[in-house]
């Protein structure tokens, strides 16, 4: 049990303490690497495997209970209405394959979405993709108000990867009424002080902003969307039944509806760790180390005219710069920060930065250095 079990506070200081990936890192949008709370609970939890002590094993079968309350906790739903899930597209295809009606989201979310809305209708039929068009990538509840027309169920992501643009999720909940918000949160889940109770489906994985590494994952429901979304794919653990042998019992009236089979323990408890530590930190603490460092690579990119089209607005961020250069000069920019050591994403022509609450002045510095490197080389 960690400080986030027992209900302990954590300074943001100590929660720093739990990065000890090498300088320069600066790429969590892709993959955050694993906190020492998560890898120690995943170490102990495969030493319990190994050894298979008598009596041991049985706190296995606790992890499941222990990541739901986690995650409720950070999504402020009960328990119950939380299912772990493998990653965020299982979660997010559970929801979509589930709607019966049209769905309005835009094409250009990350392909989780989109692809799940597509797939959905191609296979029942039920569901259909109304396709918003947006503010230059942008899902803001003017646009949704506008387009809504006759769809039961809005989708969007929190944190848009390409763009870094926080979604307003309380704007988009009162221009939609009762419909549907569907949410895939895993760019701002750990790193956002988001409204997530104006959400209906919220779907994250643990291996970015939370560092929990792959294989884990949560899917969150609310009353409303227990009510309204069809579990498609329910597998025999999806039931009210711990036991299931010749009958087949309906789907459990709860989230653990959308359970395929068992899921692993061990990922449950590596995420656990990591949802706890961070309820134990405050999201208010961690958010606001990540603007202020966020702030400071803002200032770095415009001291050397490095274009930053990511939005300076503080309550339109979260942990993502995105830098457009020239054309011809994306190349250079990406070369350059692999010169000084910077890890960072390089897509359709943008430099996406993931700046966490523990980038430290080093990295900073290295940045820098990338900088120079880049502004000497470029040719105006």
């Amino acid at each position: 049990m960690n400080d986030g079990e027992r209900g302990t506070s954590v300074t943001i200081e100590e929660f720093n303490a739990g990065f000890t990936e090498e300088p320069g890192y600066l790429d969590y949008g892709r993959i955050g690497p694993i906190s020492v709370a998560a890898l120690e609970e995943s170490l102990a939890l495969s030493h319990t495997l190994q050894r298979a002590r008598h009596g041991s094993l049985d706190v296995f079968a606790e992890q499941d209970e222990r990541v739901r309350r986690a995650a409720g906790a950070l999504l402020r739903l009960p328990a119950d209405h939380v299912v772990f899930q493998p990653n965020t597209s299982q979660g997010l295809m559970h929801a979509l394959f589930g709607v019966t009606g049209e769905v309005l989201l835009s094409a250009g979310e990350f392909p989780s979405l989109p692809i799940a809305a597509v797939r959905a209708e191609e296979a029942l039929h039920v569901a259909r993709p109304r396709w918003l068009e947006t503010d230059h990538g942008r899902v803001t509840p003017g646009a949704v108000r506008e387009q809504l027309g006759d769809a039961v169920a809005v989708a969007v992501s929190l944190v848009d990867s390409r763009t870094g643009f926080v979604a307003d999720l309380e704007g988009i909940r009162q221009v939609i009424g009762d419909r549907l918000l569907i949410v895939d949160a895993i760019q701002g889940v750990g790193v956002v002080d988001a409204a997530f109770e104006a959400a209906d489906v919220v779907a994250f994985g643990g291996q970015k902003w939370l560092r929990s590494g792959w294989g884990t994952g949560v899917l969150g429901l609310s009353d409303r969307a227990l009510e309204a979304l069809t579990p498609v794919f329910s597998g025999f653990t999806g039931t009210v039944d711990d036991e299931v042998w010749g009958e087949v019992p309906p789907p459990a009236p709860s989230a653990r509806a959308f359970r395929v089979s068992n899921p692993d323990p061990i990922a449950e408890g590596r995420l656990a760790a990591g949802i706890e530590e961070v309820s134990a930190t405050g999201i208010g603490a961690i958010a606001a180390a990540v603007a202020e460092r966020v702030s400071e690579v803002v200032d770095l990119a415009d001291e050397f005219a490095v274009p930053v089209v990511s939005s300076r607005d503080e309550r339109e961020r979260a942990g993502i710069v995105v830098l457009e250069p020239a054309d011809d000069q994306t190349t250079a920019l990406t070369a350059s920060l692999h010169n000084h050591g910077v890890t960072a994403s390089t897509r359709q022509g943008r430099v996406r930065l993931s700046i966490h609450s523990a980038t430290s002045s080093e990295t900073v510095e290295m940045l820098r250095g990338a900088f120079v490197s880049f502004s000497s080389a470029a040719v105006y």
